[in-house]
């Protein structure tokens, strides 16, 4: 490869999406002037239309997502000394938002085509000390609902989603959001729709909500009496104006990372030991996340090297989610109470997987140049055959 990089400057994973600047200059503009920054009309027309996205009829807007975890699972009745079954194959975040209130993560092996929770694993890990599931809908693909919900309903366990990756999302045509006890979206500045930081809890219980309200706000009742121990998780009004004008170019957004989707699978097709990871068959995906898999074996080039050429191009590229979570600190440091089952497919995954730049910030022609560096490292090390 030439000295000089491929890209001038760096293409990112994760780069924030922008919707109307004057839009949201506007919605600003009315939040300082009726002199509203927290607890004010935004907050309610954020979480109205998050509502409609996620067809439920509740939405309770947090500071972030991982305080909404945490409320989430408090709401369920889920408390520190307390297991719940997570994905080994996620962001640190999913566990390390419970663990922090002293609940006891238990990490399951993923499903190698989807990268969520194994059901079967789900199955096998239940024991005294279980009091929930929380599963993540890996980069956009849904979990297997109609399992998880089974399973959770026969051992009388409440079942959360950490559905960061996956608003806009369906499964079997319903959208991601109106299943299980609750789910939780994030709206962090690198996912597809952002509120700079954010997030919130959607459910379709009614009584569910209400506990997550009081919860985000010291525990005090709408009535204004202190009811239960609370923390301080609300939205602001600045975060709302920006969520709401994200969401206004949702749809757009989607459409663009869908023909991005499609111009990385052309580019790649047909490269050995490497190939696109899809998304669920019928289901509508946002494609928040362009992810590849390599195959070392295969490709004969291991993908930390494809990392590290793409990084000398300007491609910052993400090994998501590297190590696996159960193989980092304070997991690490004692398997026996955070993995007591072998995760080989999670692990496997981990050495795998890798992000590539999308969103509204790529078009065409950097796709090409990425599929181009990707093409040249395999080819330079596939074995003859």
């Amino acid at each position: 490869m030439n000295d000089s990089p491929v890209f001038r400057e760096p293409l990112h994973v994760g780069r924030p999406n922008m919707g109307s600047r004057a839009r949201l200059t506007e919605r600003l503009d009315g939040a300082l002037d009726r002199l509203y920054l927290t607890n004010g009309p935004l907050v309610r027309e954020f979480e109205e239309r998050l509502a409609e996205v996620a067809g439920v009829d509740h939405c309770v807007a947090v500071c972030n997502a991982t305080v909404g975890l945490q409320v989430a699972a408090r709401a369920a009745g889920i408390r520190g000394g307390d297991e719940i079954i997570v994905p080994a194959f996620t962001w640190v975040a999913t566990a390390a938002a419970l663990d922090w209130t002293g609940i006891v993560p238990v990490f399951c092996d993923a499903d190698e085509k989807t990268g969520n929770l194994d059901p079967s694993e789900v199955e096998a890990l239940i024991g005294p000390r279980t009091r929930g599931i929380m599963g993540v809908h890996v980069f956009g693909y849904p979990c297997a609902m109609d399992e998880l919900t089974d399973i959770a309903d026969r051992h009388g366990l409440p079942l959360l989603f950490d559905a960061a990756h996956a608003i806009g999302c369906t499964y079997k045509g319903r959208p991601v959001g109106s299943f299980g006890a609750a789910e939780v979206f994030s709206f962090h500045a690198t996912k597809f729709v952002n509120s700079f930081e954010g997030g919130a809890i959607v459910t379709r219980d009614a009584e569910f909500a209400e506990r997550c309200r009081e919860l985000r706000n010291f525990g005090i009742t709408a009535g204004g009496e202190i009811r239960s121990g609370g923390t301080n998780a609300k939205m602001n009004e600045a975060a709302a104006a920006m969520g709401l004008t994200s969401l206004e170019v949702m749809d757009e957004l989607m459409d663009i990372n869908t023909l991005n989707h499609r111009r990385y699978e052309k580019g790649l097709e047909g490269l050995a030991g490497v190939w696109v990871r899809g998304q669920a068959e019928g289901e509508r995906a946002n494609h928040q996340y362009l992810v590849i898999e390599i195959d070392a074996a295969a490709a004969g080039i291991h993908r930390d090297e494809v990392h590290t050429a793409l990084g000398a191009q300007n491609v910052l590229s993400r090994r998501y989610f590297h190590p696996s979570c159960h193989q980092v600190e304070p997991y690490r440091s004692d398997p026996a109470r955070h993995a007591p089952r072998p995760l080989p497919r999670a692990e496997a995954l981990a050495e795998r997987v890798l992000a590539l730049p999308t969103g509204s910030a790529v078009g065409p022609s950097e796709i090409d140049k990425v599929c181009d560096i990707v093409r040249r490292c395999v080819s330079a090390r596939t074995p003859a055959r």
